[in-house]
C-alpha cells in the first residue's frame, strides 16, 4: 500500500494518518478471535491492569500466534512506513493492547520515542506507530487522543511515571500538554482522537503526543500496535526484556495482501515457549 503525495503532505503536518476500515471483517475477525486465548495465559507478556485480572498490554504475540505473525509482516502496514522512512525496517516492538469494558485504565500524555530513547537507547526517532482497531472505537470505550502537528516539537520533557498504571511510562506533564493542545488549536483542533470501526488503522510518528482514558464503558476496545523501526536506528541497549524491546533487527520481508485470509508459513519462534533469553536484561550499551 502505497501513500499518496497528499496522504505523506498531511503526515508531515499532523503527525498522523487514519484509514477508516482498512482491513476486512472477515480478516479482523481472524485476528480478533485469537486474542482471547493469548489473553488467558499466565505468562510474563501479558502485562494486567494494576490490582485487576484484565490484561493491559501483551506483547510479542507475532513470535508466537500465526495470525499475528502473519499481520506482522502485512504490506498494508509495513509498506506506508517504509516508504516514509525511506528504509527497510524492523519490529521493535508488538502488542495487543487490551482496554476491556469497565477496567481499562488510562494511558497517560507521553511520546512513544521519548521510552524507546530513555529505556532502549534508539538513536534518533526514525520509527514509527501503527495501530489496528480490534472492536469499534467510539467516544465511549476509550479512544486514542493525539495533539496533531507535536510531533515537530521533537523529544519533549518527560518524567519516569512508575505509580499511575500497572505499565511504567515517560509522561509529559499538564503544564506542557496545555501548551502543546494551545498551539496546535485549543479547543478547535488541539486534540483529535479518531475512531471508526473494527479494521481501522492509524500510522503515527514516535514522537506525536498522545494518550486515552479510562474504558468506563460495557464495550471493549482491543487494539493491535506495530513499533516499526528502521534498521539503521535499532535499539543499542537491553534494559528491557527482549518480548518488550527486540533484539532481532532483521528486515520485514512482507507477505502477499491476501496473507490473513490464507495459509502462509511463518516462523513461529516461541510458540513452545518463552525462552530464558526474553528475560534477560543488560544495561550496557550495545554496538
Amino acid at each position: 500500500m502505497q501513500l499518496t503525495p497528499e496522504q505523506q503532505a498531511r503526515f508531515e503536518d499532523e503527525g498522523y494518518l487514519f484509514f477508516p476500515g482498512l482491513f476486512t471483517a472477515d480478516e479482523t475477525r481472524t485476528l480478533a478471535q485469537a486474542v482471547p486465548e493469548l489473553y488467558a495465559r499466565r505468562e510474563a507478556y501479558n502485562v494486567r491492569e494494576k490490582g485487576r485480572d484484565a490484561v493491559r498490554t501483551n506483547f510479542a504475540a507475532h513470535l508466537y500466534s500465526e495470525p499475528f505473525a502473519k499481520l506482522a509482516r502485512h504490506p498494508r502496514m509495513i509498506e506506508p512506513v517504509q516508504s516514509l522512512l525511506g528504509e527497510q525496517l524492523y519490529m521493535h516492538q508488538f502488542k495487543i493492547n487490551g482496554k476491556m469494558a469497565f477496567e481499562g485504565d488510562v494511558w497517560q500524555w507521553h511520546q512513544d520515542y521519548g521510552t524507546w530513547l530513555n529505556d532502549d537507547m534508539m538513536p534518533t526517532e526514525r520509527a514509527m506507530n501503527i495501530a489496528i482497531f480490534l472492536d469499534d472505537v467510539t467516544e465511549y470505550n476509550g479512544p486514542l487522543m493525539f495533539i496533531p502537528g507535536s510531533h515537530k516539537k521533537g523529544v519533549v520533557a518527560a518524567s519516569h511515571d512508575l505509580s499511575t498504571t500497572s505499565y511504567p511510562l515517560w509522561t509529559v506533564d499538564n503544564e506542557l500538554i496545555r501548551q502543546l493542545v494551545a498551539r496546535a488549536g485549543g479547543a478547535h483542533g488541539g486534540i483529535a482522537s479518531p475512531k471508526g470501526p473494527a479494521g481501522s488503522m492509524i500510522l503515527f510518528h514516535s514522537c506525536l503526543v498522545h494518550a486515552s482514558g479510562s474504558n468506563l464503558s460495557p464495550f471493549n476496545r482491543v487494539a493491535v500496535y506495530l513499533s516499526l523501526c528502521a534498521v539503521s536506528n535499532h535499539i543499542r541497549r537491553h534494559k528491557r526484556p527482549e518480548y518488550i524491546a527486540h533484539r532481532d533487527f532483521t528486515p520485514i520481508t512482507c507477505l502477499p495482501d491476501d496473507c490473513l485470509l490464507k495459509h502462509y508459513a511463518v516462523d513461529l519462534p516461541w510458540k513452545n515457549g518463552l525462552p530464558a533469553s526474553a528475560l534477560q536484561t543488560s544495561l550496557e550499551e550495545m554496538a
